[in-house]
């Protein structure tokens, strides 16, 4: 057991509470006001540090990760329960919450993505042709059954360092903001954009504008996004059985925990080293993977898809332990992965054991007129 003031932070790293923990009493307001609160932090660092020149522009890249962060957040929480009316359960107010975030990051318009997400990523069609996260997957990653894992990690590679794959993925972006947005929407994203680039216009200061705010909001928050993409879901394998049930969708969804257990106490000469090496690993390998690409409540999502509208769900983490402290009522087990780069591995392997028939892509045209790419606004 570590020390008692290193629990809570430990357990908002890993997203793993231990049993019987306490939670902190979050609300949604807290999440909303702690997204904007970051991207401003972010904006102002990487614009300190940009004004300042010479060695502090080193100061770049932690001002780029605290506006990600909150990007990141800002999409993948609150935008997500706005669409699924679920953030403070007011439709009207939801749904303004929803325009003004996608207006703001760019993303698919939330009118189209809330009834697409409720309608093809749930229920009946989850982990289907249907799903935008399996059609996503084949198609604009180009990852296919019968693959292996390590040339699906070299192809995922290549698409994250690839400009083409970059360009096309904000064009899609900015297409399936426009197709079908509320005139309320497109008109809060040209205020927003008009006054930013009037501003760099009068200023002179267009390159604060793009290192401080498009960097992290087109390929910092991409790469974000499809490592994201990687770890969500697992898919059914060929003798899955009934695609229907509790038992089986279940299955499709696992908790990524983000850590690693401590070292076992010593007291000889050589204890130090396992716990140097277990700090390093924490600070430099599973914190950034939590703060730039798990963030919010994506490390429990299996949560999420068994009570998609729990009114607790700000208080995620705390949420599905208790959760499985009270028996996990009606549902099988909860399944978990550890580590970025295990849960990767788990979904890839899923992939390559599934059935090259059912997920064949030249069939996603048939079921689904999604354009490409619009699918990672999943």
């Amino acid at each position: 057991m570590l020390p008692e003031w290193l629990q809570l932070p430990i357990t908002l790293l890993t997203g793993k509470p231990y049993r019987g923990q306490n939670a902190p009493l979050l609300r949604p307001v807290h999440h909303l006001c702690a997204a904007f609160a970051s991207m401003a932090a972010g904006v102002a660092v990487t614009s300190a540090a940009l004004a300042a020149g010479r060695w502090w522009l080193f100061a770049l890249l932690p001002g780029w990760a605290v506006t990600l962060h909150g990007m990141r957040n800002l999409r993948m929480m609150i935008y997500h329960q706005c669409a699924h009316r679920n953030m403070y359960a007011r439709p009207r107010s939801d749904a303004a919450i929803g325009q003004l975030s996608s207006s703001l990051l760019i993303v698919q318009n939330f009118r189209r993505y809330s009834e697409e997400h409720v309608a093809d990523h749930h229920a009946v069609h989850h982990m289907t042709l249907r799903d935008p996260t399996v059609q996503a997957i084949l198609l604009s990653l180009e990852l296919r059954p019968g693959m292996t894992v390590r040339q699906m990690r070299r192809r995922l590679l290549a698409k994250l360092v690839s400009p083409r794959f970059h360009a096309a993925f904000a064009v899609a972006r900015i297409r399936s903001f426009a197709h079908g947005s509320e005139r309320g929407e497109r008109a809060c994203a040209l205020l927003l954009y008009g006054a930013a680039t009037a501003a760099a216009v009068v200023t002179g200061h267009w390159l604060t504008f793009i290192v401080a705010w498009l960097i992290p909001l087109f390929p910092m928050f991409q790469v974000s996004n499809t490592l994201r993409l990687c770890v969500k879901h697992t898919f059914p394998g060929q003798a899955a059985g009934a695609r229907s049930g509790k038992a089986y969708f279940a299955s499709l969804t696992n908790a990524i925990f983000l850590g690693e257990a401590a070292p076992a106490p010593r007291s000889d000469r050589g204890a130090l080293w396992p716990w140097l090496r277990w700090t390093a690993r924490m600070v430099f390998l599973h914190f950034p993977a939590r703060y730039l690409v798990l963030t919010g409540d994506t490390v429990c999502h299996d949560f999420h898809h068994r009570r998609p509208r729990a009114r607790n769900w700000a208080n995620y983490i705390f949420a599905r332990q208790q959760d499985i402290e009270r028996g996990h009522p009606g549902w099988p087990p909860y399944r978990e992965a550890w580590g970025l780069g295990p849960a990767i591995t788990l979904v890839f392997g899923s992939l390559a054991a599934a059935d090259l028939e059912e997920f064949d892509p030249r069939k996603i045209q048939s079921v689904s007129k999604r354009e490409l790419f619009s699918a990672f606004d999943d």
